[in-house]
Formats: C-alpha cells, structure tokens, sequence
C-alpha cells in the first residue's frame, strides 16, 4: 500500500498530479460547476438540489478517473482533501492561476 499523506501541503501536488490530463480536470470542471448550481438551486428552490451536489461533482469526477485517467480518485483515501482541493483547483482555473501549481507538481498543461 501507498505511504499515506499526513499534510495538507503534500497532498496538494499529488492531487494535481492525479488530475495530470487536461480532459480529466475538465471534466472535473464541468462536474463542480453543476455542484454549484445545484447548491444555489437548493438555497433558492428547493433543499432537494442540494442531493444533486454529490450526484454531480463525484459522478463526473470519478468518470473522469476511470475513463480518462484510469486512476483510482484520491476521494478514497482522502475524502475531505479531495473535497477541498476540486473546488480549489476549479477556482484557481477559472481565475487563471492553477498553470503554476500544475507546473510545481511536474504536470504538464
């Protein structure tokens, strides 16, 4: 079995490491952008959306994985850090700023 990643620090690279084709981390995108409508559905129509925020973000995410990385998502053993870490890596891409953390964690844009 793999060492395990006891800081949030170390984890961080090797997330994006596992997120290295851009189609996956596209994927990803899509997947966390309909999480988000789905919360700001359930906060104006109905509490029901908010079960679409699950169904949404980890359906395309694993997807992803399966598919086009053919990896098993960090989701597994990292639940909450993975968590943490789609919705940052999602906002520094929309902001522009993930291409230098790509290129710290030796991910090739």
């Amino acid at each position: 079995m793999a060492e395990t990643i006891t800081r949030y620090r170390d984890f961080w690279p090797f997330y994006l490491r596992e997120h290295g084709k851009p189609a996956t981390r596209a994927i990803h995108y899509a997947g966390t952008t309909l999480s988000l409508f789905a919360f700001a559905a359930g906060l104006v129509w109905s509490g029901w959306w908010f079960l679409a925020m699950p169904i949404a973000g980890y359906g395309f995410a694993w997807t992803a994985h399966f598919a086009v990385e053919h990896n098993r998502p960090a989701t597994f053993r990292y639940p909450l850090w993975s968590l943490l870490s789609d919705y940052r890596m999602f906002f520094l891409w929309i902001g522009g700023r993930l291409g230098p953390h790509l290129k710290q964690a030796g991910v090739a844009r």
